[in-house]
């Protein structure tokens, strides 16, 4: 299936799209492309509040912002999504649900770039509302929706990993 079309059935079974991915000859090429997909599409959802943010204070220029946002996004996330990705197989090992670290770092990765449509749509909020209230909620939600994709997808890869491959949403 497409990767866009995987996207958006991640927002309604999440974890028929995990256990499709990760039974489908998944390989670590593949998630150090959704890792780098999710980073830039993360890097272009904060072009319009950076715009924004040096249009009202110009002290700091746009190129210098969008520049420290290049070097966060697109070079110290990644590592620390990896990162990350470790202490998440490390934590299912501690709570006795060992999985192999190919399918940590696919709940992640693919939890990650299945919100960035909604992380765009934050950018376009912010850019036009700025830091209100109702930007600020919509990131919650966005944070929510991430949060419900990770723990289904880390309940999928958990059960696939004890052998239940036959697994039911």
């Amino acid at each position: 299936m497409s990767l866009t079309l995987n996207i958006l059935r991640s927002y309604r079974r999440p974890r028929a799209v995990v256990r499709g991915l990760a039974l489908g000859g998944l390989r670590e090429p593949q998630l150090l492309f959704f890792n780098a997909l999710a980073c830039g599409l993360i890097f272009v959802a904060q072009w319009p509040g950076l715009s924004r943010a040096a249009t009202l204070d110009p002290s700091i220029t746009l190129e210098q912002r969008m520049g420290g946002a290049l070097f966060g996004v697109m070079f110290l996330l990644p590592l620390l999504l990896y990162g990350v990705a470790g202490l998440l197989q490390l934590a299912l090992k501690l709570a006795g649900r060992p999985v192999p670290g190919i399918w940590a770092r696919l709940a992640l990765f693919w939890s990650l770039l299945a919100v960035t449509p909604l992380m765009l749509m934050q950018g376009g909020i912010a850019a036009l509302l700025g830091q209100t209230a109702a930007a600020q909620m919509f990131g919650f939600v966005v944070t929510g929706v991430f949060l419900y994709i990770l723990v289904q997808s880390l309940r999928e890869v958990a059960l696939l990993a004890r052998g239940g491959a036959d697994a039911t949403e």
